[in-house]
């Protein structure tokens, strides 16, 4: 019997003064409470989480000997015919190795540890996710210390252990005594808890959820309810309600994974082949390349399912891109979803699945782009096609998807003639496509958005933006389509500027006051520059001035209003997508 220095002196002390009555009352008093001598109350009133159920081992088994390690498998599955062990017979969930083992392998074993973490490297694992936890009774998740074990208060062990039959009875029967301590605690007035605590119990029979949620007093009431009742009613509980906050703020993003069976490994090329009259992922039938982008390729095939043609884009295999492409994801699904009936020009989109390590958009199948097309009618030196009466129409679907994708809080950021496709000559019918660079009003905007001959002023001096940077955009190919040339040619961005200047008027003083890149283009004294990288001298630009009327080169006045209208300098005088199809121009007659 260990006792403390202190008991002892007091022992001593009673067996010198005679008091040999109380010296033996204090030492049977010892003996008594000897198995709570190192008791500690801290851990008592807040127990930890015991360790997972053991895993069960016939004894048959373990009289068996050894098993003999596998030469090719570093790790045993379930029902693998390399052990000796059946499912039935042996289960263990985690694929933990025991430490002899992994010892015995620590060379084989080394190389892969680098790459993939074990259940080891977890510490903090969910019982809830353990799939055979719905076997024991929930209770015991949540009991309070047995005192006649070794160890009542020891930490949940990372490797399971493996008990015989024999010993499992007795396992069993401290459940059991586990359970009662746990019953008699959650009879008690719960006065050594500071908040009331929440348990939330599946039953895997019914489907239903309890939620057993511990009360003032220490009583536990339980019912049974459909969670999504449950969150419309008035009496959600606690974590019903964050839940259902959480999935208004949050939702799942579903991405298939379309790969061949019994097939695993990386490809052997980074870029995935294109290869026509092919099939891809066992549906799309490849008949024609159609062209490449900064991060895609573009193919059209045809779909064995529906029997149409559609348009395949394929991410190249890149981190970067990738997440771009899935935010486009995002966003066509949003556009398509409050556009049932098609009415907005926005791309349709089909289908998107991951595939041979690249990211697939599947899309409605349109015609060339509006510069493609351009530049070929002006090189067939065929009759024009963008005719004032032409670009009325093209306009006025522009703005209506402008306006549709605005009311939804989103921002295009890379309008470009490139980005609006042709679904019909005859009709003359568009489509904006790539969302790619699209953000939400509310998300941190970027500084370096749209293309540079696109790019609206406030965008190039490092303003706050909104959606008239879209409005900006569509003035500059609306000038490009009516002349056959680029009104602001991809130079450098102080030339732009300087170009602006010299053909819409002076930037806004205002404007360059707040702008957060205005230093680089500006001097303290509002002078445009740029640094000679010849002479690596400071050079002032004087803005050569132009007219709008001298680009356009066309006489009609409200046609020529209305594009000055949209290239408003100052996005404040800059109308929306709603105020410019007010515009009179729209309503003429051609």
């Amino acid at each position: 019997m260990a006792v403390s220095n202190g008991v002892e002196a007091v022992l001593e002390f009673l067996r010198k003064n005679g008091l040999s009555e109380a010296e033996s009352a204090l030492r049977e008093d010892i003996i008594n409470n000897t198995d709570l001598g190192t008791f500690d109350y801290e851990k008592f009133f807040f127990p930890m989480v015991p360790p997972p159920p053991p895993v069960r081992v016939r004894s048959s088994e373990l009289a068996a000997g050894d098993c003999s390690k596998s030469s090719s498998d570093e790790f045993v599955s379930i029902g693998s015919s390399t052990s000796r062990v059946s499912s039935a017979e042996f289960i263990n969930p985690y694929g933990i190795r025991s430490a002899s083992q992994t010892q015995n392998d620590s060379d084989s074993s080394s190389d892969r540890l680098s790459q993939f973490g074990t259940a080891r490297d977890y510490h903090e694992f969910d019982m809830q996710n353990e799939p055979y936890w719905y076997n024991e009774k929930d209770e015991d998740y949540f009991m309070t210390p047995s005192f006649e074990g070794p160890d009542f208060f020891g930490c949940q062990s990372e490797d399971k252990f493996v008990m015989t039959a024999e010993t499992e009875n007795q396992h069993d029967d401290s459940l059991d005594r586990d359970y009662n301590n746990e019953k008699f605690q959650l009879e008690g007035n719960g006065a050594y808890m500071d908040k009331a605590c929440l348990y939330n119990h599946s039953s895997v029979e019914d489907g239903n959820v309890t939620c057993s949620k511990a009360q003032d007093g220490g009583e536990i009431a339980e019912e049974c309810q459909d969670p999504g009742i449950a969150a419309d009613g008035e009496d959600a509980t606690d974590d019903e309600l964050l839940k259902y906050t959480q999935e208004d703020e949050y939702e799942v993003f579903d991405l298939r994974i379309i790969h061949r069976k019994n097939r695993t490994g990386f490809e052997e090329n980074k870029e995935l082949p294109i290869v026509l009259n092919t099939i891809l992922a066992g549906r799309y039938y490849v008949t024609e390349y159609l062209g490449s982008a900064a991060f895609s390729r573009v193919v059209q095939a045809h779909d064995l399912q529906t029997g149409i043609d559609v348009c395949l884009k394929i991410i190249k295999n890149d981190k970067d891109f990738f997440d771009q492409s899935l935010d486009e994801i995002k966003l066509l699904k949003l556009v398509n979803k409050h556009d049932p009936a098609d009415e907005h020009h926005i791309l349709r989109l089909y289908d998107y699945f991951y595939h041979q390590e690249h990211l697939f958009i599947v899309t409605e199948l349109l015609r060339a782009n509006l510069y493609e097309f351009q530049k070929f009618n002006q090189e067939s030196g065929g009759e024009a096609y963008f005719t004032l009466n032409r670009l009325q129409f093209i306009t006025r679907q522009c703005l209506e998807a402008l306006q549709y994708l605005h009311s939804l809080g989103i921002v295009h950021c890379d309008l470009k003639p490139e980005n609006i496709l042709i679904k019909s000559y005859k009709r003359c019918e568009i489509k904006v496509i790539d969302l790619g660079s699209s953000c939400f009003q509310t998300d941190n905007l970027c500084l370096y958005v749209q293309s540079r001959s696109y790019r609206a002023p406030e965008v190039m001096l490092g303003l706050q933006y909104d959606e008239r940077i879209d409005i900006w955009s569509l003035g500059c190919i609306l000038a490009e389509l009516c002349s056959g040339e680029v009104l602001f040619p991809n130079d450098a961005v102080v030339m732009i500027l300087a170009r602006m200047i010299g053909m819409l008027g002076p930037i806004d003083l205002e404007m360059l006051v707040k702008g957060q890149e205005t230093h680089k283009y500006f001097t303290k004294e509002y002078d445009i520059y740029y640094v000679n990288e010849e002479t690596d001298q400071l050079e002032y630009i004087i803005p050569e001035e132009s007219s709008l009327e001298q680009h356009l080169q066309v006489t009609d006045i409200m046609f020529i209003d209305f594009v000055r209208y949209l290239l408003r300098i100052n996005p404040k005088g800059r109308p929306t997508a709603r105020q410019a199809l007010k515009h009179p121009w729209l309503s003429c007659v051609y």
